[in-house]
């Protein structure tokens, strides 16, 4: 600092210890506004898919500029209220500078409901429905409540062989899945966490085992939620395993 940035950093070290009252801290405080010592400009990092006005705006969205009198948790928390932001740090650099590094939400799947797509992150939370073209590879859950339960759709995947050939997979009555092969299949899974993991490993077994594969042949449905059977159906087929 120089100058008369010196002689303010020295009046708010005599003004800390000297412990002024509310009203003469205010006084003070504009009087250092009215001397520079007010948000000017912001420093911003971290931000790639934040509209960034939104950012702007929600940092100096407070009831004044002044620096000494921004409060960096108030501006911390309207930025944790955006949708992509998971996390952000906030601190000033005097005289007239706030540096703002945001850590965005990461997109880990595509929520379908009621005909409308959104992507989501790991907390179910929608961050956006526009350009998610960019995410096609991506699995797709579907059914009201299934973006809550995306750690559990997303882990029943990536425990299975078969997980890069799922499509999506359906909540059903918010308590179990469907999944959807790329290939057409639906595959209907027990309620239980541990039985569909199970019921998945040996479905995939199956899979792998006989001279055919069971995806992408004449069946169009597995039905496991009945401990060791395995109903599956076709156009014109229906029997039990």
């Amino acid at each position: 600092l120089a100058g008369g940035g010196v002689i303010l950093a020295a009046a708010l070290l005599l003004v800390i210890a000297l412990g002024l009252p509310g009203r003469a801290w205010a006084g003070f405080v504009t009087w250092t506004a009215a001397n520079g010592w007010e948000v000017r400009h912001v420093e911003l990092t971290g931000a790639r898919e934040q509209d960034r006005l939104a950012i702007y705006g929600a940092v100096l969205n407070g009831p004044t500029n002044a620096m000494l009198a921004t409060d960096l948790d108030a501006v911390r928390t309207r930025l944790a209220a955006l949708p992509w932001v998971a996390d952000a740090s906030v601190q000033r650099r005097l005289p007239d500078t706030l540096v703002i590094e945001v850590i965005e939400r990461k997109p880990v799947a595509l929520w379908q409901y009621r005909q409308h797509l959104a992507a989501i992150d790991i907390t179910g939370k929608p961050l956006t429905d526009q350009r998610l073209e960019r995410w096609n590879d991506l699995p797709i859950l579907v059914g009201a409540g299934a973006n809550a339960h995306v750690k559990d759709a997303l882990a029943l995947i990536a425990a299975t062989p078969l997980g890069r050939e799922v499509d999506a997979a359906v909540l059903v009555g918010g308590r179990r899945w469907d999944l959807k092969f790329k290939s057409g299949e639906t595959l209907a899974l027990p309620d239980q966490p541990a039985q569909a993991k199970a019921a998945l490993a040996r479905f995939a077994r199956l899979d792998a085992k006989g001279p055919e594969r069971l995806l992408g042949g004449r069946f169009t449905r597995f039905d496991l939620r009945l401990p060791g059977r395995m109903i599956v159906a076709g156009p014109a087929v229906a029997s039990s395993l």
